[in-house]
């Protein structure tokens, strides 16, 4: 049996058709800009974790969750101009909190990173306790593994992609192709748009973007840390594993934190 189509259908058909060329054609990507991060640790969930059978750590877990809320959070910004990123945390960071476990480094340390994505390099300014350290090396390579799951963030659609770090760090990020920079928080990159979404399941930490601002950055917004001690990622790590040698378990927390 043969359909007859009418001649108005056919004209809208093809005028939906056109539309969505013409959207695909003209769609906007950003190359510029300035995207805000909020960093949030589970503190009941990530003290819990290193309790055990220590009366001690019981009781300070105890007073902590009676001051202190659940949640700590931090503000970040993430400027990017084309291959250059810049990672820093905003002066007024971190949300109010006291006792035993008020200032942890395995909580945050307010980490600043420039990265060059064309030449693969990457400066960090990272400190701990009385020391800091500007820390050069290349870019982590991490073998990320595309899903098809998707989410919205700040406006933007969002694809999720997993991976596994430094051998046992479970990560879950989400990147959009609308931004064609291939950066991200902290030292998560390599996927092809930015990632305005992570997830570190057993870290108990996120970092999710809150907004982007689509314009033109500044130099100073681009500024490479120069205060610190120069190191290189394998003397960063021999250095810490000989400082904290005698700390026990808690080095371990400390020293995941200092290499993410």
């Amino acid at each position: 049996m043969r359909i007859k189509i009418s001649f108005p259908l056919v004209c809208l058909v093809g005028l939906m058709l056109s539309c969505q060329l013409l959207q695909a054609q003209y769609a906007h990507f950003v190359k510029q800009g300035v995207v805000a991060f909020e960093k949030r640790v589970n503190m009941y969930a990530k003290i819990k974790s290193r309790v055990g059978s220590n009366s001690f750590m019981e009781q300070a877990f105890e007073q902590y969750r009676r001051n202190n809320p659940q949640f700590k959070t931090f503000k970040y910004r993430l400027a990017f101009d084309g291959d250059r990123t810049r990672f820093w945390p905003l002066d007024d960071q971190a949300t109010p909190s006291a006792g035993f476990f008020g200032n942890d480094p395995s909580v945050d340390l307010g980490n600043t990173i420039v990265a060059d994505l064309l030449a693969g390099q990457r400066i960090s300014q990272k400190s701990v306790y009385e020391q800091t350290y500007l820390v050069t090396d290349s870019i982590r390579r991490i073998q990320w593994r595309i899903t098809n799951e998707t989410r919205e963030i700040a406006g933007y659609q969002c694809r999720r992609a997993n991976a596994v770090v430094l051998d046992s760090v479970y990560v879950v990020a989400f990147y959009t192709d609308q931004i064609p920079v291939s950066g991200g928080p902290e030292s998560f990159a390599g996927l092809p748009g930015m990632i305005l979404g992570v997830a570190l399941p057993y870290e108990n930490t996120t970092y999710f973007a809150t907004s982007v601002e689509d314009r033109p950055v500044t130099a100073q917004e681009l500024e490479v840390p120069k205060r610190g001690k120069a190191v290189n990622y394998g003397q960063l790590r021999a250095e810490l594993e000989a400082s904290l040698k005698n700390w026990g378990d808690y080095a371990q927390a400390i020293l995941k934190a200092m290499l993410l």
